[in-house]
């Protein structure tokens, strides 16, 4: 700065220190505004440049080129000019209709539209279509299934199934409860060829089968760990000895809450009796087609992903031993699954998926 020179003096009014004050406090976003906003405010509490440029890790330039813009346009010459370049070629209107085709319509020869018969349907590039759909997260090629239960006795039941999650007995024992039936041991017919430096593991699309059993489970809520045994067969007589073997392994002094499913087993007078006799357990049905609210079934997924369907089995008895060998694998450090929704929270939702199919009458 050259000798006898002065920078500007900075008075601000209070709208204008208010919206510096607020362009300041960016953290993440818009920071060569948040600091320019710091250099005005440092510029009205009467600091040099210089000892602004320190304050702040900038140089005494940066800092009078700024202070020179506020005083000649105020709020204004803080902000970014307009850059050269092309003009923008697709203006709101191409947007907005190429938005409205896509999610009210479907073209002639398919079910759904591909960035490049939209490209021909809008007069746009294919690329142009790629990058709007992923601005507004639109995957017209995706779809996925839900289904929603029937069961008149629906509230009640995730008012109570989600409570024991949320909210469970003290001197009390949860236990959710499924079976993974018809587990097939499949092997391949040919040799598996291993994964290398860019190439993934292959394997034959054929297979050969070995036989089937039935994974009975029991997951505790608390502590993530699983009661589990397979049986040949799927019936009530298989589920009633599963029944045994929970009653072997929990504690007696306490009762014990099962959550199943609907499925026809877990309702046979067989079973009715057997519950009859031991009053301390108490059965939670959860509604009909509405299997997610059982936690066993998440456990169920992680078992399939890691041991079933990329796994080599040559008898029921390999498949028998994999499974008993992952659930001591999975007890000897358990993580129990934490369920965050609340009851309130599912039936709302729900009542938007139903308000949204009521709209579109499909």
């Amino acid at each position: 700065m050259a000798k006898g020179f002065s920078a500007p003096k900075v008075d601000l009014t209070d709208v204008e220190r208010e919206r510096l004050e607020e362009w300041s406090r960016r953290r993440k976003t818009a920071q060569g505004l948040a600091l320019r906003a710091r250099i005005i405010l440092a510029s009205a509490a009467g600091e040099t440049n210089m000892d602004i440029a320190k304050q702040l890790g900038t140089t005494r330039g940066t800092v009078g080129r700024w202070r020179k813009r506020f005083c000649a346009d105020r709020l204004a010459g803080l902000l970014d000019e307009p850059r050269p370049g092309a003009p923008r070629k697709i203006s709101d209107a191409h947007i907005e209709r190429l938005l409205t085709k896509t999610l009210e319509s479907q073209p002639a020869d398919a079910t759904h539209w591909s960035t490049r018969s939209m490209a021909r349907a809008c007069g746009l590039s294919h690329m142009t279509v790629s990058r709007v759909w992923r601005a507004f997260s639109l995957q017209p090629h995706r779809s996925e299934t839900f289904k929603l239960s029937a069961d008149p006795q629906f509230i009640d039941k995730v008012r109570d199934i989600v409570g024991l999650y949320m909210n469970p007995p003290e001197h009390a024992l949860v236990l959710c409860v499924d079976e993974k039936s018809q587990m097939q041991a499949l092997d391949r017919t040919q040799p598996l060829l291993p994964m290398r430096p860019g190439q993934a593991e292959r394997r034959s699309h054929d297979y050969e089968r070995h036989g089937t059993t039935s994974l009975f489970a029991a997951l505790d809520v608390k502590t993530g760990k699983i009661i589990g045994e397979c049986h040949r067969r799927h019936r009530a007589r298989e589920f009633r000895k599963f029944l045994h073997t929970i009653d072997s392994n929990v504690p007696r002094d306490i009762n014990v809450h099962l959550i199943v499913d609907n499925y026809s087993t877990h309702k046979t007078p067989l079973i009715r009796r057997w519950l009859a006799k031991r009053p301390r357990y108490h059965v939670h049905f959860t509604p009909t087609s509405a299997s997610w609210l059982n936690l066993i079934e998440r456990w169920f997924a992680d078992f399939t992903a890691k041991q079933i369907r990329r796994g080599v089995h040559r008898s029921v008895r390999e498949l028998e031993e994999a499974a008993a060998r992952y659930i001591r694998l999975r007890n000897g450090d358990p993580k129990p699954f934490i369920w965050t929704k609340s009851a309130d929270e599912i039936l709302e939702a729900l009542g938007r998926y139903c308000g949204e199919i009521s709209v579109t009458g499909h």
